[in-house]
């Protein structure tokens, strides 16, 4: 239960993370210099789950790769591939991801 609420605290954080991703803008940092600062999505973001870890290492992971524009791909655990599902069906239900594939064919049920 205690990985499940530490990953909770990084997705609280997500939620705030909106005002950090901004760009800054300075002028006038000198004569006739102004200074803009961009920030972009990378892309595409992945991370392979640790079996001793199922749900944690997800959490800490993808919810501030979503915030941040990207998309994010996930290895689940062949042990414990369950936790991983639920997660991604969870956010399916919330209309927070459009599609997920989810390849069944290596692990065990």
């Amino acid at each position: 239960m205690g990985d499940i609420t530490r990953g909770l605290e990084v997705v609280e954080t997500s939620c705030n993370v909106s005002s950090l991703i901004l760009g800054e803008t300075i002028e006038n940092i000198s004569r006739g210099v102004d200074m803009y600062t961009y920030k972009h999505p990378l892309g595409v973001c992945a991370g392979i789950c640790a079996f001793n870890f199922p749900v944690m290492i997800p959490l800490w992971m993808y919810p501030l790769a979503i915030v941040c524009g990207n998309t994010y791909i996930l290895k689940a655990s062949e042990r414990v591939a369950n936790s991983s599902i639920i997660l991604a069906e969870l956010l399916q239900s919330k209309n927070l991801f459009y599609k997920f594939f989810i390849n069944k064919d290596n692990l065990f049920f």
